[in-house]
């Protein structure tokens, strides 16, 4: 049976099409979901798409995050459905509390984009089996409100319990603490970060490299063997 992941479009989102050709490049069947349903329809996983939701108006992800398809996202992922949160969709994790912390604006105070490298700091989520911890990788990094902060007391147990799954290397993008471009829950299932492996899982676009592609294989091959 083809594994099926969700893909929560909110007005605003700008990637919701290349996460579901992603999805379908790594072999599974993209599931369109709609901000304003409650049904997930079944779906395995669930990836929250990068954007602007609402206009990001607030704070970014503020609004969609009680959009009523997170109501069962949030349900779902406490109970082990896994999420991958890209961008926005991080933001919104944040806003949501499946994520410890929060995202503010750049510390250079503009919108950036650029390939990004980022070391594999946690390779046992659901969405990063398929690297290996310590491998540097490329992904197209694209935001306004990329600066990801939390607290010394989370960021602490963030360190402690390996729960930064990406760190920037060689450029700090956006002034994030600890270099952080990407985390995960305690279970492993919810994962969320900056960078968009959706733009780098054929060479002709993005980087012109496959690195983001590990994402949507790592879940695959969970969903298939689970």
């Amino acid at each position: 049976m083809t594994a099926r992941i969700g893909v929560v479009t909110f007005p605003g989102s700008l990637d919701d099409r290349d996460t579901q050709r992603a999805i379908r490049v790594a072999g599974a069947e993209p599931v369109a979901l709609w901000h304003k349903d409650k049904d997930l329809k079944q779906v395995d996983a669930v990836v929250l798409c990068g954007g602007f939701s609402y206009g990001d108006y607030l704070r970014a992800g503020a609004i969609a995050r009680f959009s009523p398809v997170m109501d069962s996202v949030i349900d779902q992922a406490k109970a082990g459905l896994p999420v991958l949160g890209i961008c926005n969709g991080f933001q919104i994790l944040t806003e949501a509390h499946l994520l410890p912390g929060g995202m503010l604006g750049n510390d250079h105070l503009h919108f950036i984009c650029r390939d990004q490298k980022l070391r594999v700091e946690n390779a046992d989520t659901a969405w990063t089996t398929d690297y290996t911890a310590g491998q540097e990788i490329h992904i197209p990094l694209k935001n306004m409100d990329g600066r990801y902060v939390a607290d010394q007391r989370t960021l602490d147990e963030l360190e402690a319990e390996g729960r930064v799954a990406f760190r920037y290397v060689d450029f700090n993008p956006n002034g994030s603490l600890n270099d952080i471009a990407g985390i995960t829950n305690a279970a492993g299932n919810v994962v969320g970060l900056m960078p968009h492996p959706e733009h780098a899982v054929e060479p002709l676009i993005g980087t012109g490299r496959t690195d983001g592609l590990p994402f949507f294989t790592s879940i695959l091959k969970k969903l298939v063997n689970a």
